[in-house]
Parts: structure tokens; sequence; C-alpha cells
């Protein structure tokens, strides 16, 4: 019924438009040609620039890359047209997609790590360095900022990249309403309502939609539904204040698990054994408020952010508990978190000059506490309780960084910060005979400086140096090869230095940006193997993250732009031993020189962005994918997207391409847009993502072939 009523809708819309006037409702629309031209102005470097004059590499992304037409359910989608950054989506919902930045991020097994995550400034990423998107609505998103690199001096723990997330605001008029459907291949069906306001100096937003998804392969359903309510008050013409309230329910994500080679050359769409048997899935729920001001003064601005969340998660695994085994046991683990903070900013003009330095300077504070259960569980019967602990997390972080425009050819940045990270555990079961409980705190210095030279924007160049900082994440920490409660005492936090090399520039219709970085990781933290399921850290010591960035793009005709972006990640272990037994002999495995599992050494994106004509707009998209290992000794092997002949996993990488089309008009006072999209239109097959170190070889996590959605989205404004 729901598909029936999609394709209705989708050929009633064109049909009651027919012979009107398109127009073009989104007048700040931006594309992959403009990301890095002159005009744009970034504030996630903490200070507000224009795009050219950042020592960074700095990519932005609009609301047609991250909308138009996509069916808004990942960060792939819109994050792959950017050099340097490379999600692999594993289809799973219970896990979230791969985002690594320059190899920053990739021991991610399941959610974001090594990447700073921000929704219109309050922080995502929790204060363990561990960063959620359950409350992102993808299709609530106008702009997408991305700074690649260390950046631990701006943001503290976990960055080696920043995203930063920004919601679609209120519309200009008094009442603006719109009403989006779609649904596709493996049951997806999603409809989303976004409602704005504005009287006065008082605006708000209210955003709710909800999702359901079959999945492609067995155990790999979804439903979930996100509400998100801001408000804006302008106080006196130079305060802002702002409240925003997101709540998500999601009773169902279902964990298909990785598969073994054989698995998906027989049957890709199938799950793993275990996770089928034992039912893995995830019902969570999560709210976060957060009140914002921001005061504007003669020489600059004062930013004071309070946020807090709360999250309760009950989790069936496929993991065998250390009690008993049997084909239905697995783990049931059930946590209880509380999360607050305060970030506080003040930007500052030093002197009355147009030139003069300015300052940012400020503290970010926060305290998260998880009330952890693990069970022992048969198909939903929990019958013996094997951890119970509070474990509590505490970072403060006060920052400095200043910017100057020594002249109109001329930009210096420089900054600093120091986090201090705290852990606590305290152990509240008994059963096995020890007290687990223990503290732990982690702390480090972290710098920044650059320079960018703007005296031709046909050529802009830019260097800097920067660091990071990261500590394992509790997560990381609880799992021990003991599977007993407390916190792994041997697992530190990785240190970081990036050397950056870059440029951008735009020469007739052309823009480009280019960079080129040195990563140099001390005591990095990768999963080393598997026990029982579960993923095990340790600190592998050096590892050289070596790279090129190039993104191009080309506006061929005032409708027409093509672009292409390609990154080469040359991600390697300088020095990395680890311990494993040989029957019952401990070995020492070398593995100094092997390629940093779950990151293609070269990855390239080309696009396609044609209209609108008539109404009518294209977006083509071609993926390609080099070889990827699967595991650190580099034995497990995968090449490229595609494949060369039925059933052969190692065939070569042809790409993946992405087509939608859609139209926009008016029709009686509203805007209507249907849309289509084909996803993998060459039904290639290929493997999307890795389980990194997977045991007995499960660690394929395959994508689908050809898919298809359409939707259409209606829309007035009074």
């Amino acid at each position: 019924m729901r598909i029936l009523s999609l394709l209705v809708l989708s050929a009633v819309l064109p049909a009651s438009v027919l012979g009107q006037v398109p127009t073009t409702r989104d007048t700040t629309r931006q594309d992959s040609a403009k990301v890095t031209l002159p005009e744009i102005t970034v504030t996630v470097t903490r200070t507000p620039e224009k795009v050219v004059r950042v020592p960074a590499a700095i990519g932005v992304l609009g609301r047609r890359d991250i909308q138009g037409a996509q069916a808004t359910l990942g960060l792939d989608e819109a994050l792959n047209n950017l050099p340097g950054v490379y999600v692999a989506n594993r289809y799973n919902y219970s896990v979230d997609q791969r985002l690594s930045i320059r190899g920053f991020g990739s021991r991610a097994n399941f959610g974001v790590r090594g990447v700073k995550v921000l929704l219109d400034g309050v922080p995502q990423t929790l204060p363990d360095g561990q960063s959620q998107l359950t409350n992102v609505d993808f299709g609530n998103l106008r702009s997408i900022e991305v700074l690649r690199g260390a950046s631990s001096s701006l943001y503290g723990n976990a960055s080696g990249g920043v995203l930063s997330l920004g919601s679609e605001p209120a519309g200009p008029g008094p009442f603006v309403q719109s009403v989006r459907v779609e649904g596709g291949s493996f049951g997806l069906f999603k409809i989303a309502s976004r409602t704005t306001g504005r009287t006065g100096p008082a605006s708000g937003v209210l955003a709710l939609s909800r999702t359901e998804v079959d999945g492609f392969r067995q155990n790999s359903g979804t439903r979930f539904t996100q509400l998100s309510l801001g408000g804006n008050y302008l106080v006196g013409g130079n305060t802002d204040l702002g409240a925003r309230f997101s709540y998500t329910d999601a009773p169902k994500a279902q964990n298909p698990g990785a598969l073994t080679r054989i698995e998906v050359q027989t049957n890709a769409d199938s799950a793993g054994a275990n996770n089928l048997l034992r039912k893995a899935d995830k019902d969570v729920s999560q709210g976060q408020l957060a009140l914002t001001a921001t005061h504007y003064t003669g020489n600059g601005r004062i930013d004071v952010a309070l946020f807090g969340l709360l999250r309760n998660l009950d989790n069936p695994l496929a993991t065998p508990p250390p009690q008993g085994t049997g084909a239905a046991i697995g783990t049931f683990v059930r946590i209880d978190r509380q999360v607050y903070g305060i970030r506080l900013a003040t930007e500052q003009r030093l002197g009355g000059a147009v030139r003069s330095p300015s300052i940012t300077a400020g503290v970010d504070v926060q305290r998260m506490r998880d009330d952890r259960e693990n069970w022992r569980d048969s198909v939903g019967i929990r019958d013996t309780l094997f951890i119970n602990q509070r474990e509590q997390v505490t970072e403060i972080g006060p920052f400095a960084q200043l910017h100057w425009n020594a002249s109109d050819a001329l930009v210096l940045s420089a900054g600093g910060r120091y986090d201090a990270v705290k852990f606590d555990v305290t152990d509240h079961f008994f059963g096995d005979g020890a007290d687990n409980s223990g503290s732990r705190t982690m702390s480090s210095f972290s710098g920044n400086a650059g320079v960018s030279i703007v005296k031709d924007l046909r050529f802009s160049p830019y260097a800097n140096v920067s660091t990071s900082f990261e500590t394992p994440t509790t997560t990381e920490l609880v799992n021990q090869q003991a599977n007993v409660g407390g916190f792994n005492p041997n697992l530190d936090p990785q240190r970081a230095v990036n050397y950056e090399l870059g440029a951008r520039g735009v020469v007739g219709p052309l823009t480009y940006t280019v960079a080129g970085f040195l990563g140099r990781i001390k005591d990095a933290i990768v999963p080393f193997t598997e026990l029982t399921g579960r993923s095990l850290f340790t600190n592998a010591g050096r590892l050289k993250n070596d790279g090129i960035e190039l993104g191009l793009s080309a506006r061929v005709r005032q409708r027409l732009t093509v672009f292409g972006n390609w990154t080469y990640a040359n991600y390697r272990f300088d020095r990395y031993r680890v311990q494993r037994l040989a029957g019952t002999t401990t070995v020492i495995d070398t593995l100094d020189g092997k390629q940093l599992a779950g990151v293609p050494k070269a990855f390239i994106r080309l696009g396609l962005r044609a209209g609108p004509v008539r109404g009518f707009s294209l977006d083509l998209d071609h993926t390609m994918s080099s070889s990827v290992f699967a595991d650190d000794a580099n034995t497990v092997y995968v090449n490229g997207w595609g494949k060369r002949a039925p059933g052969d996993i190692n065939g070569v990488g042809l790409g993946v391409t992405n087509a939608r089309i859609s139209w926009e008009g008016t029709t009686g006072g509203a805007w209507v847009r249907p849309f289509l999209g084909v996803n993998n239109l060459w039904d290639r097959s290929y493997v999307g993502s890795l389980t990194i170190n997977g045991t007995f070889g499960r660690v394929f996590e395959p994508a689908p072939g050809r898919n298809w959605y359409l939707g259409g989205e209606i829309g007035w404004a009074k």
C-alpha cells in the first residue's frame, strides 16, 4: 500500500503542474563546484572566515548535495563527494556507517571514532571520543562543513577531523509547511514533515520523520522516529537566544553481522548464523536538550551553550557470554546514559583596526555517566548477570586560537588547547570475587599553526601543522580479554602530528583544491583481534598516514557542472607488534610496513549536476574504490568496488553509479518536487564495508545490488 501511494504521488504531482512555470524554491543551493569559492564563509574553525583564507583543508556541502533527490539515509550520500573523506556504508543501522577522515575513525567497528561531530554547534561526540548520529535526520540538514586533519587544538579529544552539521533554519515567511514521502527497494518507507514560523524577533522549527527499512539482508530491518524542535529569539538586536530539543525512538535496528568470503559468494543477502540464532538487535531511545546564547559586542561575540542528553540502550548481541555455551545463547547489554556539558567561547578583535588580530578563547566541559549491565541471554531470557558497573567520564578543555589577517594577502593562525579526560568505573558486581573499580586520567596539550596566502585567487596556497589527542572510548576500554568488569589498564591514548601543504583556486570555469599531508601517529589504537565476537583493542606503536587529496569541478554550461575527487591514502604501520596464541605458546607477530586495514589506497568520486532545465534536474555519481585489507596482517584482501565475474569477490573495481532525477515547480501556490533515484545502476557486486580483524574470516559486509526509491515533496508558505 505504501509503494502504491508513492507511485500515485509521483504520477499525480508532475501531471498537476504540467504547463506551470517552474520555480526554484531554494535560493541558497550550492553544488560541488562551489565548495571552495571565496565567498563561502565557514564557522567550523571556531572563527568565521572565508574558505579561501583558511590555512586548512575545508569542505562545504550545501542543500542540493545533501537533500537533492537523495534518500537522506546516510552520510555516504553526500560526504563521499569530498576528497580525504571515506564513508563505508555497512547497510546496518545497528552499527552506523564507518566515517574516516585521513585514516582517523577507520578503526570503528561500530559508531564514529576519531572525528568530532557537531549538530548546530552542539557536540554529538561524547567526552570519551565516540560520536553518535542518533539525533541526526539527514533530510533536515542544510549544510555540512568538514575540517580535515588533526584538530584537537580546536575541539579536543578525538579530533582527527571535524564534521559540523547545520539544520535547515526557519523559512523567511510567517509560516512554511512541507511534507516529503519516499519509498523503494527493501521495504524502504520514509515520511517527513517540516513546519516553520516567524513572528517579530522569534522563529521556530518543528521537524518530524518516520523511517522503516526491511533491509536487503536477513536480520537487517530497522524502524525509527525522529523529532527536532528548535526556536530562536533575538533580544535587542545583538543577542540571539536559542533552544533545541531532539528525540529519537529506534525500537528496532537488527544486526546481520559480517560474512565469510564463501557466504558472500554463495548468498550475499544472508546474515551471520549466530546473529540469526541470537536475534542480534538494538533498541535505543535518546533525547537531547540544548540552550544557546550568542551576544555580539563591538569587537566580537560571546557564545554559551548548555546541553544535556539521556540515552537508553537495550542491545542483544551475537557475542557469547563467559558463562555457558549454546547456539542460541548470546549477550544482552543494557546502558542507561546521562551526558551534560557547557561550551563557553568568546571571539574578540584585539584593537580597533580592521586588520587587528582576533582571539577566540573558551572552555569545553562534558561529563558522561553510563550504568552498564551485561547479561547472559538466551533469545530474550536473561538469567545471569556478569557485568554491573557505573562508568563516568569527565572532560575539561580550555583553548585559545589567534587569527590574524596580517594583510589582504596574508593570513596567520595559531592556537592551543589542554585536555584532561578522567575515566572512573565503579564495579557493582562481585560474583567474580573481584572489585574491578578504578580510575584513569588521560591528558594532553594540542596545538596548531598555519599560514595562508591569498594574493591571486587562481592560486592560493596554505600550510599548517597540527596535533591531535585521542583517548580510547569506554566501549573499547571495557572489552577485555578476561571478559571481566572494569577498564583495560593497558590501553593508552593515541597522539598524532599532521603536516599539510595545500592550495585552492579558481581558473575560469574550473575550481580546484589540492592538499598533501603527512600524519605521524604514536600509540595508534587498533582492533587487533576479536574474541567471541568482541573486538579487543591495543596500542599499535607508530602509524604513518600520508596522502594526497585532489578536488576538481567545472561549470561546463550555465546549468551543467562536472566534478571529480581523488584521494590517495598511503596509510601503513611503521612499528606494530602484536601478541597472539599459537596453541599454548605466545608468539609475537611483526606487522611493520603493513597497510592500515579498512581504508582503500585510492578512492575516486566523479559526478555530474545538470539543471534545473524546465524544472528538471539530473544528478549522477560514480564511485570507485581500490583494494582494501580486512586485517592488520594484510592477508584478507578485497579488490575495488565491482566484479570481474559472477561470484568473484576479488574482481576489478569497475565502480558504482548512482542516478537521481527530480522536477520542481509550483501549482496552486504550493511547490512540488517529485524525484526518482537508482543506486548501483549497473548492478555491481561489491563489499561496502569490512569488520576489521574479524575472526574465522567473518569480515565482509556486502552492499546491495541495483535498488531504487521514489517519492515527492510538497510545500507551501504564507
